[in-house]
């Protein structure tokens, strides 16, 4: 099968809800030498940005996200081991310390955007979701961190991105890290109120910001 038509069938796979049809296609993709990352970019990434959008709009419910999130994690699975081979022996870009914030238990996002970091070069600590404020710090200062990187999924969850730069701010480690915003109400207005350094609205372009941020 083209590259092409397992990017668009996986696609309509998350969001038809066929576990058994994205996993076919997955481990195809696999045996086939496909472009692995090419097909989370342009098929698996855009089917879970639609995902949220109809989630938030109403048109799709709580138990149809979920079935979603286990189909794109159980895809994610059959391609680790390729993608984490495909890294390079370059020097390592950076850590960066990355979960999702207190009060927020929305993790599809910030899995796609931790697993894509690692294939990126960088050097992952996921805390997971609903992190307090100063495990981020404290983390962060352990591991020698070079990004931090904060998922809010809830406009109500928002305001802790803000609470975490401030606290940065308040025990003199502001400078330390550069500080990566992102999540479905998030924004590049947003990001600049706050003072984060970065924002990427999808996995790929938080990425594209890492690096960025790490040059």
């Amino acid at each position: 099968m083209e590259q092409d038509d397992i990017i668009k069938k996986i696609y309509e796979g998350i969001l038809e809800l066929d576990r058994e049809r994205t996993l076919e296609l997955a481990n195809a993709a696999v045996s086939e030498n496909l472009g692995i990352t090419d097909i989370i970019e342009k098929g698996m990434s855009p089917a879970m940005d639609e995902v949220g959008k109809r989630f938030q709009m109403g048109t799709l419910y709580l138990p149809e996200l979920q079935i979603s999130a286990e189909i794109f994690t159980s895809a994610m699975q059959v391609f680790q081991p390729k993608l984490l081979q495909s890294r390079t022996a370059e020097k390592r870009k950076g850590r960066v310390i990355i979960g999702t914030v207190k009060g927020d238990l929305h993790s599809i996002g910030k899995d796609l955007v931790a697993t894509m970091l690692k294939v990126g070069g960088f050097d992952v600590d996921d805390l997971g979701v609903d992190v307090p404020i100063f495990t981020f710090l404290e983390r962060a200062e352990k591991a020698k961190a070079d990004i931090i990187a904060l998922s809010a999924l809830l406009t109500t969850t928002m305001p802790v991105q803000r609470e975490i730069i401030e606290a940065l701010k308040e025990e003199g480690l502001r400078k330390k890290f550069n500080v990566m915003v992102g999540g479905a109400p998030v924004s590049q207005k947003w990001a600049e109120e706050i003072g984060a350094d970065g924002y990427a609205e999808n996995a790929p372009g938080a990425v594209r910001v890492a690096k960025g941020l790490s040059a």
